[in-house]
């Protein structure tokens, strides 16, 4: 049975988030709300899904593999790929998931789309970097358009949107407004990618009022994460 309190929390953060979706005119039932259950046991998956959760993610590929795994089928439990991705890890990653969040470029899209002969098409998201830091992950806005042209024309990948992260240290606000104008370019492209990844425990509400589809929410539901010491 699960724990109390993690029903408690969940139901809290859901709570939360269907008042930021009313306060700007929208429908809580529009927004996925995906779990991030990094570092925690496999258990926690299935007291999720015990609870309702049908939206999960991962952002290290050996612990998604093994957590996949672990978990086994359920009816209609999504796995989401958010974390930077390897191209040698591509088969691993398409092997457990039904969304990846994080393609940035072309050789990724590329590894991940061999990656899926006899496979059900891939949900894909294009991950923008909103920063000025080459370091941090995703592609440069400039090269947005090019990579959604690339990924349309792979075989087995279906493009769904955009996803990024808000800048440390800046108001997410803005950050989430220039990814709204960049998903509208992307959708030019793709009619098809209407979803926008945006949005953690510290800045839903913004992301929500930009127009974010989906939500990257950890422990704030989960709880504090286990000691990896």
């Amino acid at each position: 049975m699960a724990d109390p309190s993690l029903a408690q929390r969940l139901a809290h953060i859901d709570a939360r988030v269907a008042q930021a979706a009313r306060a700007v005119g929208r429908a809580p039932e529009e927004i996925t709300r995906i779990v991030v259950t990094k570092f925690h046991a496999a258990d926690l998956v299935t007291d999720l899904y015990d609870l309702g959760v049908r939206d999960v993610g991962e952002n290290r590929q050996q612990e998604f593999s093994a957590k996949a795994e672990l978990v086994g089928p359920r009816d209609g439990l999504r796995w989401h790929f958010i974390g930077q991705a390897q191209t040698k890890k591509a088969r691993a990653i398409r092997a457990a998931a039904s969304v990846v969040h994080s393609v940035d470029r072309e050789k990724l899209a590329d590894a991940l789309d061999r990656a899926g002969e006899g496979m059900p098409d891939l949900d894909v998201l294009l991950q923008v970097n909103l920063t000025d830091d080459p370091a941090r992950g995703g592609v440069a806005p400039g090269g947005l358009e090019r990579l959604a042209e690339h990924v349309e024309a792979c075989e087995t990948l279906t493009l769904r949107g955009v996803m990024a992260v808000a800048p440390l240290g800046a108001e997410p606000a803005p950050a989430f407004a220039a990814l709204a104008d960049l998903a509208e370019r992307v959708r030019m492209i793709a009619p098809q990618a209407t979803w926008m990844s945006a949005g953690m425990t510290a800045d839903f509400a913004e992301a929500i009022a930009a127009g974010a589809t989906h939500l990257r929410i950890g422990s704030a539901i989960t709880g504090p994460r286990p000691d990896r010491g």
